[in-house]
């Protein structure tokens, strides 16, 4: 089992996967990515993530290097030949290299990277317990719905996070809760589930949606509204989804304990719904 890398559509060693200094995505930030996660070898909503990757790049006007099923066959073959059965699969695509200036020439053409690791070490204990994430304000940029490879306020808020002793960082912007620095935020209170709505403000997340589909189909109304500080504070339960997150029970914010200071039952059902999901992948 071993990383695995593709540059352009070519397989290449790692020591090979060299991107030119003035590619945009180096100088400007300017390119998206995707993290797909995979269960037992198959990608989970791959078709999802090629589709946010597809509108971020027509809202960013750079053209898709390859077709979505050209994407799912390089992603599924790059997935194989690492032999992992748990792993993620990163996608990035900048509008590619020329000289150094603001307007980029017409007629660029785009770099793509695929790379292929083992998943993150989360000590199951947090899920069991539940975790600790710190407020922040929301500094970032008004079109969070794409997911772009800017990405400076979200880990300077995570590593303030960090040195709090916090899992993650969620952002507030104008008396509300947006999201967090790499997860969608979730509330419960009296039996009902809220979370921002998929606006300009947040990422619409792959695995918030699929926490949505649950939560409804579980029977439990989801309201996508926002919410403030205060609100989540006095929330019964609260968790954050994500792709490399899954689904994470929250149980103190900053000084602040949420609701009993263990995971909610709410939260808990949801948790084990999505673990039966990527179970049966």
């Amino acid at each position: 089992m071993t990383e695995v890398f593709v540059l352009n559509g070519k397989f290449v060693d790692q020591n090979n996967a060299i991107v030119s200094a003035e590619d945009r995505g180096f100088q400007f930030g300017d390119g998206v990515y995707e993290v797909i996660r995979a269960y037992n070898g198959k990608p989970f909503c791959m078709d999802r993530h090629l589709s946010r990757m597809k509108q971020g790049l027509e809202a960013i006007r750079i053209p898709m290097p390859l077709g979505i099923k050209e994407f799912e066959k390089l992603c599924n073959e790059a997935l194989e030949k690492s032999g992992l059965k748990e792993a993620l699969i990163y996608i990035q695509v900048t509008r590619g290299a020329a000289p150094r200036q603001h307007i980029p020439p017409k007629g660029l053409k785009p770099t793509f990277v695929i790379i292929v690791r083992g998943t993150p070490d989360i000590p199951p204990e947090l899920k069991e317990q539940g975790v600790k994430i710190s407020l922040s304000p929301d500094i970032r940029w008004h079109k969070c719905y794409i997911k772009t490879v800017q990405l400076l306020p979200n880990t300077m808020a995570k590593e303030e996070a960090k040195e709090k002793g916090a899992f993650e960082a969620v952002f507030f912007r104008d008396g509300i809760i947006t999201e967090g620095s790499s997860s969608n935020i979730f509330i419960v209170k009296g039996g009902r589930v809220f979370t921002h709505p998929a606006n300009e403000r947040i990422l619409h997340g792959i695995t918030r949606g699929v926490a949505i589909e649950i939560a409804e189909g579980l029977g439990i109304e989801v309201e996508e509204r926002a919410f403030s500080p205060e609100e989540l504070l006095k929330a019964d339960e609260a968790f954050l989804t994500g792709t490399g997150t899954e689904i994470m029970p929250v149980v103190q914010v900053d000084d602040d304990i949420i609701g009993n200071g263990k995971p909610g039952h709410i939260t808990k059902k949801i948790m084990e719904k999505f673990k039966e999901i990527t179970n049966c992948l």
